[in-house]
């Protein structure tokens, strides 16, 4: 279970003298900044101030040796291998435990050693061929290359270039082919990049599962026909995941074998950019899911043992793979592994106009325990000491400051579980420079009470602790499900609340059952009150928004290779007879009335009840009134609910209404009309009619648009 953010964790033991405070002030530009924000982070300030000052020092040293981070992030524009103006070839790599490389490939017939390295100092190697006589391209587009590295050992390893841009496997093959990707004409971005959202509403997406057919779905299927559902649904922004290349289709995008190279098995380099490019024409931000946490173990197609030495990329011994993940652990201090990762960052926002990333597996890189066993509590002891790994913590920084000076409207959010202060605070306050962090402890709570708790016996405090509980001014993106709970061995809210019903009850044409009644409008309401109450952004995995009725699970042994649920089923919520339609309209009118009204981007809610026997979470955002009516049984007529605005009300949405499969027991041409009578701490309050399990917004019509 996540961390909970925010709270007043115990300072006792930790001490800051005077004097190391003041030093912490002047070396860390707006720590101050921090610390009048939490005070309860002064014992930490020399943390902070070291933290700072090791990347401070880094970007410093980055400049000194290799004219800044601008120059230094480029590194896929001389490493790998790259056609010259004159129709030669110049190849570099780094290799610093091989005796030799050499390059072969199609163009020389596969003779290993034909084409030698000249060795360079710090590990470096450098080739250059020339051009033939008559000047045509000694590599011609989609050539298969390889590398051949003779260790110190003598042994001759076939690698894939680190920075290799296009892999792709052939037929039955086990492992990946590198292939030269230069097209004679690439993709040309015909649409400038969407200003940065002031309330992202992420729709998390897998191109590969998109289609309902059982195959890998491609990059112009989601083009053409799952970005116009998107934005139909009124997202702004998708997080695409399993981009960069990995050899297991199976592990969901998360053991990278090519850290520059666009999955081919969903299509072509030019037929991702174009997605990219479309969704912008549509208004949409479209994030990577990057993984610099960790790399596959592969070597003939990865970057383990690349050189012949465990210790190229990564650690050396034990703390170079990480135990659960069975997976290699980068070595975050080593110059060519910060020049590697940066310019991969960089290579994604410029060379397919990415707007900003999702850092995956953050809490694995800020402890050198990984959080493995841990059960952070929000102890501010837990997040400081010989247990950070100030390395990649420097890395991190590295890379936020990297995306926030090349593009400013980039979104950068870190997937950590354990909570860590600052790690979304402003870099030049010793913060980790994130925008985002991801809620997780939302989608756990839910899972709980549906798991272990009987709907009269919800907690109405839990729920709003669990929802608001955040570290002020750092930001968090809500979201009530997501891909984690939608895999195999785990259960989508709507699997939770309708089960084997779905199959069977989801026809209009046959009466609500006790079930799939209480599925229906609970789902709605999870949705809408993460929404609205849990966070500055909020996030869907694909098709949990109509209650998807199959878990996702990719071919693998242990299914036959099945591909029968590594997919989508878009066409159930087409369908008039079927009640999917009417959890994906409640979404669609969610969605649209947050762009109307803005919530997202609006101060935390006020919120004025939390009755634990009538059930009933009332809360004011953005001017607009929410009710919630948890009671699977009670409705209420004449319910006083408080507020902080006096006026006339009428309900904006209503999650009883006819197109969102409730009971239209309300009157949307009701006027609701607030009184100067004081409750729940409001100065004002109206009376409302709150059906049993509902969700209620209210707008103040006296109030402007």
């Amino acid at each position: 279970m996540a961390a909970p953010a925010g709270l007043p964790a115990e300072a006792a033991g930790a001490e800051c003298s005077e004097e190391a405070l003041a030093a912490a002030l002047a070396d860390v530009p707006e720590l101050a900044r921090l610390l009048e924000t939490d005070p309860y982070l002064k014992p930490y300030a020399p943390d902070f101030q070291r933290r700072y000052k090791r990347f401070n020092q880094t970007l410093t040293d980055i400049g000194e040796n290799e004219g800044g981070i601008d120059r230094f992030s480029r590194g896929y524009e001389s490493f790998g291998v790259h056609r010259c103006a004159d129709g030669g070839l110049y190849c570099k790599e780094w290799a610093p435990g091989a005796e030799g490389v050499f390059l072969t490939g199609d163009f020389n017939d596969w003779n290993p050693f034909s084409y030698p390295y000249k060795k360079l100092d710090f590990g470096k190697w450098e080739l250059y061929i020339p051009p033939k006589q008559n000047r045509s391209v000694l590599v011609p587009h989609g050539s298969k290359l390889k590398l051949v590295i003779r260790s110190k050992s003598g042994e001759i390893l076939y690698r894939i270039s680190p920075w290799a841009k296009y892999v792709t496997r052939e037929g039955s093959n086990v492992n990946y082919d590198w292939i030269q990707w230069d097209p004679e004409y690439s993709y040309k971005f015909k649409h400038s990049k969407p200003k940065k959202p002031k309330g992202l509403r992420i729709y998390e997406s897998h191109v590969g599962i998109s289609s309902y057919e059982g195959k890998i779905a491609s990059y112009k299927h989601f083009t053409c026909n799952v970005l116009p559902r998107i934005k139909d649904l009124g997202y702004n922004c998708i997080q695409l995941m399993a981009i960069m290349e990995h050899a297991y289709y199976a592990s969901f995008g998360y053991q990278i074998t090519s850290f520059f190279a666009a999955s081919s098995r969903y299509g072509t380099p030019e037929e991702l950019k174009e997605l990219v490019d479309t969704a912008h024409s549509m208004g949409i931000t479209v994030l990577l899911d990057v993984v610099h946490s960790h790399a596959s173990k592969n070597s003939e197609d990865g970057l383990n043992m690349f050189d012949g030495t465990e210790s190229c990329y990564f650690h050396y011994g034990p703390r170079g793979t990480h135990l659960l993940w069975d997976s290699r652990l980068f070595a975050y201090a080593s110059w060519e592994v910060l020049r590697f990762l940066l310019s991969n960052i960089r290579w994604w926002l410029e060379e397919y106009g990415f707007d900003g990333f999702r850092f995956d597996g953050v809490t694995s890189m800020l402890y050198h325990h990984h959080g493995i066993g841990e059960n952070f509590s929000g102890d501010y002891h837990e997040y400081f000491g010989l247990q950070v790994d100030e390395d990649a913590l420097t890395y991190i920084m590295l890379a936020n400051h990297l995306v926030h000076t090349l593009y400013p409207d980039s979104i950068t959010i870190a997937e950590d579980v354990s909570g860590m202060p600052a790690l979304c605070s402003p870099i030049s306050q010793g913060g980790g420079g994130f925008d985002y962090r991801l809620a997780m402890a939302i989608p756990d709570k839910w899972i709980q009470l549906l798991k272990e708790y009987k709907d009269e016996d919800w907690n109405m405090g839990n729920i709003v602790y669990t929802l608001t509980n955040r570290r002020y001014l750092e930001k968090c993106i809500a979201y009530a499900e997501s891909h984690d709970q939608a895999l195999v061995g785990d259960k989508t809210l709507a699997f939770w609340l309708m089960d084997a019903e779905m199959y069977t009850n989801m026809s209009v044409l046959t009466p609500f059952t006790p079930v799939i009644d209480r599925g229906i409008q609970l789902h709605k309401m999870i949705r809408l009150i993460t929404h609205a109450l849990g966070g500055e952004g909020y996030l869907n995995f694909m098709g949990n928004e109509f209650g998807h009725p199959e878990w996702l699970d990719f071919p693998r042994k242990g299914n036959n290779e099945s591909y029968h649920y590594a997919r989508r089923q878009f066409h159930l919520t087409d369908d008039d007879l079927l009640r999917y339609k009417f959890l994906n309209n409640f979404d669609r009118d969610m969605n649209k009335l947050e762009e109307r009204c803005g919530w997202l981007s609006a101060p935390q809610a006020h919120v004025s009840e939390k009755h634990e026997d009538n059930k009933i979470i009332a809360f004011e955002r953005a001017s607009l009134l929410f009710i919630f009516n948890f009671h699977p049984s009670k409705s209420y007529t004449d319910y006083r609910v408080g507020t902080t605005l006096p006026g006339k009300y009428k309900i904006v949405l209503d999650s009883d209404a006819a197109e969102y499969g409730g009971h239209k027991r309300l009157d949307h041409n009701t006027e609701f009309f607030s009184e100067p009578f004081e409750h729940n701490n409001c100065p004002c309050s109206l009376l409302v009619y709150i059906p049993n399990r509902v969700a209620l917004i209210l707008r103040n019509v006296d109030l402007p648009n």
